[in-house]
């Protein structure tokens, strides 16, 4: 099963994560099978908080990949989804 998760990348006290798909048994910093955008969580200006390629996750939500909490909270902010699933 594929999953839409954030990988951590950055310095100690600056995160920084890319958006990835990933299968869902690899660990948190493992290959992932696409990278799909970044989110910087300390940037002040909201367009470049979330940089996203739009058409790249939906193809992998059509395919049956399920993002994670977080993920589908930016992929909503991002407009690539309506609403983000319930817990």
């Amino acid at each position: 099963m594929v999953k839409l998760r954030l990988k951590r990348t950055g310095r100690t006290h600056r995160p920084y994560y890319r958006i990835v798909a990933v299968d869902m048994r690899t660990r948190r910093d493992g290959a992932p099978l696409e990278e799909l955008g970044h989110y910087d969580p300390l940037e002040t200006d909201a367009a470049k908080q979330v940089v996203l390629k739009p058409e790249r996750a939906q193809h992998w939500l059509n395919v049956g990949a399920q993002p994670s909490a977080t993920v589908a909270k930016l992929l909503k902010k991002a407009g690539v989804v309506k609403t983000a699933p319930a817990k």
